[in-house]
């Protein structure tokens, strides 16, 4: 009996190092962490159903399990040819797909599950008025500019990761500017999609950490909700 639990214990040991060696050297498998976390966040938040988190936790831990098997086909390989080979690329690209398709799988539940309860958010949450025109817009996009590189000057001697992305902020800037500004959530939507690409786009180039890009993007949120809410006010 105590044998039998001494190889259970062993066995999760060895999943626990497999799970942390992904976390601390691929760079995909952070970022599938980092959205998980915050995406299991705002399901809290919104209070879904447990059908849809059910739906959110399967479409996580899918995309979790195949970056786990994609860099376990990839140390595989790079064991048995080290050199360049068709065949061997054709096992790796193969592995990469299943990772794209468990994301496109991800993606999808996502906007279903998330769209109504944001939609129902934002619409008891958008101003009646939001008095902007299009210079007020130029001018807050130019002070979201001003507040990343105040930070970068001010806060560049402690490291890359309290820097600040310029184009993330620029990026979500402009897309809460149409949030306040649209009516329809699906466009609202739209261009938080096109900034979580700019985003992804970003990442997968190693310009900056993930770090230094969502704090990029909460800055362009940020500032441009203290905006509005300003504007509001007088």
């Amino acid at each position: 009996m105590s044998g039998g639990f001494r190889k259970w214990r062993r066995s999760f040991r060895y999943a626990y190092e497999g799970i942390k060696y992904a976390l601390d050297t691929q760079r995909n498998m952070k970022f599938h962490f980092s959205v998980a976390f915050l995406v299991l966040l705002a399901a809290l938040f919104i209070h879904l159903s447990k059908t849809d988190i059910l739906f959110i936790l399967l479409a996580v831990t899918l995309m979790i399990v195949t970056e786990l098997i994609n860099t376990a086909v990839e140390k595989t390989v790079d064991l048995a040819m080290p050199d360049r080979h068709p065949l061997a690329k054709i096992a790796k690209d193969v592995a990469a797909a299943s990772v794209l398709v468990s994301a496109m799988f991800a993606i999808v539940v996502g906007l279903v599950v998330f769209y109504e309860p944001v939609d129902r958010l934002l619409r008891h949450a958008r101003l009646e008025e939001t008095p902007m025109s299009a210079g007020a817009i130029w001018i807050l996009i130019a002070l979201v500019m001003l507040t990343v590189i105040v930070i970068e000057t001010r806060f560049s001697d402690k490291g890359k990761l309290v820097r600040p992305s310029l184009l993330t902020a620029i990026a979500f800037a402009i897309a809460t500017v149409i949030l306040v500004l649209v009516t329809e959530t699906i466009a609202a939507l739209l261009g938080y999609t096109l900034s979580i690409i700019i985003l992804i786009v970003l990442y997968d180039k190693k310009t900056r950490p993930f770090p230094a890009l969502f704090l990029g993007a909460m800055i362009g949120i940020v500032v441009t909700i203290l905006a509005f809410s300003c504007l509001n006010m007088l």
